[in-house]
C-alpha cells in the first residue's frame, strides 16, 4: 500500500462553532478512531485533497506536534453543494489488528460480450472490505474477459485471501448489458438466416416442380 505523509493540529476546542472556523481558515476538522481515545486533530484542506482526489487508497503517516499515527481514511464528508471537504474520519493502524475500509475496483480484460456489441456497466467503483493493513492489497482486480452479455460479476464471486467483504454478497459489482446495436445485429443475423431459408426452401419447390413437369 501506498504511503503519504500529512500535517495535523491537535484541536485545543471542540464544537460546530469551532469547526466552521477551521473550515474558513482551509482547514479540516479530522478524527482518528480505533487506538483507545479518539483523536481530535485539523489538517490544511490542500494536503488532504491528495486523499479525496484520487482513487487510491492510501497508509498514511499523520504528524501530530511529535507525535506520529499511522492510520487510513475511513470516510469523508462534503458540502452538498460547493463539494468541499467538511470532516474526515481516519482508523488507526495497530500492527496486527484488521481495519475496515473502501478498496478501489479495477477491472483487467477484455470482454466477450463488450466485443459483441453489449454494454459494461460498473456498479462498483470501490468495495468495502476489512483485512490487516499489510496484507491489503491497492486494489481489487477484477478479470471481465470471460464476461460474455448477460453476464455478472457480484460481491459473493470476489475473493482475495485475508480479505473479508463487508458488502452483501449479491451486490453486482459489473454487468455485460444487451444494447440496440447487439440486439440490432442479432435480429439482422435471424432475418438473413431466415431469408436464406425461404431462398432454399424456394429453390427446392422450384426443383420439384420441374421434376413433376417432366414426368
Amino acid at each position: 500500500m501506498k504511503t503519504i505523509e500529512i500535517n495535523g493540529h491537535l484541536r485545543e476546542a471542540l464544537g460546530s462553532k469551532k469547526s466552521k472556523e477551521l473550515r474558513r481558515e482551509g482547514h479540516v476538522p479530522c478524527v482518528i478512531y480505533g487506538g483507545g481515545e479518539n483523536v481530535h486533530f485539523h489538517a490544511d484542506e490542500r494536503e488532504l485533497n491528495k486523499l479525496v482526489y484520487t482513487p487510491d487508497v492510501f497508509l498514511i503517516n499523520i504528524k501530530l506536534g511529535d507525535k506520529k499515527v499511522q492510520a487510513v481514511l475511513r470516510e469523508a464528508q462534503y458540502h452538498p453543494v460547493s463539494d468541499k471537504t467538511l470532516h474526515m474520519d481516519f482508523i488507526e493502524v495497530v500492527p496486527g489488528k484488521a481495519v475496515a475500509l473502501k478498496l478501489p475496483v479495477a477491472l483487467a480484460g477484455n470482454s466477450i460480450g463488450v466485443k459483441n456489441g453489449g454494454v459494461l456497466r460498473r456498479n462498483a467503483k470501490a468495495l468495502y472490505v476489512k483485512g490487516v493493513v499489510d496484507t491489503l492489497p491497492d486494489t481489487i482486480t477484477i478479470d471481465i474477459s470471460k464476461m460474455k452479455i448477460g453476464s455478472t460479476i457480484k460481491v459473493g464471486d470476489v475473493s482475495i485471501p485475508g480479505v473479508e467483504m463487508l458488502e452483501a454478497a449479491n451486490r453486482v459489482v459489473v454487468a455485460v448489458k444487451t444494447s440496440r446495436k447487439a440486439i440490432a445485429d442479432e435480429e439482422a443475423e435471424e432475418a438473413a438466416e431466415g431469408a436464406e431459408g425461404a431462398a432454399e426452401g424456394a429453390a427446392e419447390g422450384d426443383a420439384a416442380s420441374e421434376e413433376s413437369t417432366e414426368g
